[in-house]
């Protein structure tokens, strides 16, 4: 615990022009989205995640939060989505324009024979500044606010007591604003917006935040990571 504290430190994203939003520039290339969509959605079809533990977090656009989970070992899939508000069945569109009270959120499919539950929390503060409310990096609001979500007491309890540790150890020079909720829903976001990074090396959001993000966050935690993402 105490060398897994010791590893994170503040994040600092300088402010941009840019943030979580896209749309492909031409036909062409909106074409080639779609078919790369189409092969990524028939693939997580054909797989079968029933024998995994799920678990979920917000922090900032989901492009960046599915991309380093799915670089974890013991992490199976990841599914971008939205959770922690009231409304049933958000859309990019109204989520991201902050007009319900969801966060761009992410399930993750985890062997917890593999990889605990206490060390993807340990990856959802690794790969985030928890310290700054309703934003990450250059997207601003709260869609994009830190949470993190228990489906029981035990994983309440480690939430918090980790949160005690950074706290105690003086990690960030600012107060956490991470909120800590019980999980409710998760609705799973448009088909276009799963494995996104992977799929829009091209995007300059992907080039200038998400890649860099996963970077540092690859940097940090060498010893969590798959084989083929070192």
């Amino acid at each position: 615990m105490k060398i897994m504290l010791q590893k994170l430190m503040p994040l600092a994203l300088a402010l941009l022009t840019i943030s979580c939003h896209s749309k492909p520039k031409n036909d062409k290339m909106a074409e080639t989205v779609v078919s790369k969509t189409e092969e990524t959605k028939t693939e997580k079809q054909k797989k079968d995640l029933s024998q995994f533990e799920t678990a979920y977090f917000a922090s900032g656009c989901f492009w960046c939060v599915e991309a380093i989970y799915e670089s974890v070992e013991g992490v199976e899939e990841v599914i971008s989505g939205y959770s922690g508000g009231k409304e049933k069945n958000p859309t990019y569109k109204q989520v991201s324009y902050g007009k319900t009270t969801h966060a761009e959120a992410v399930e993750v499919y985890y062997d917890p024979k593999v990889v605990s539950f206490e060390t993807l929390v340990t990856v959802f503060f690794g790969s985030h500044d928890p310290t700054t409310l309703n934003r990450q990096g250059p997207d601003r609001g709260a869609q994009y606010r830190s949470i993190a979500f228990y489906k029981n007491d035990s994983e309440k309890q480690i939430i918090e007591a980790f949160i005690k540790g950074l706290e105690e150890a003086e990690v960030y020079p600012s107060k956490i604003v991470t909120q800590v909720k019980r999980f409710k829903k998760f609705y799973k976001a448009e088909d276009y917006h799963q494995d996104y990074e992977k799929l829009n090396p091209g995007n300059r959001y992907v080039q200038q935040v998400s890649v860099p993000r996963l970077n540092r966050f690859k940097e940090r935690f060498p010893q969590l990571l798959k084989k083929e993402a070192h």
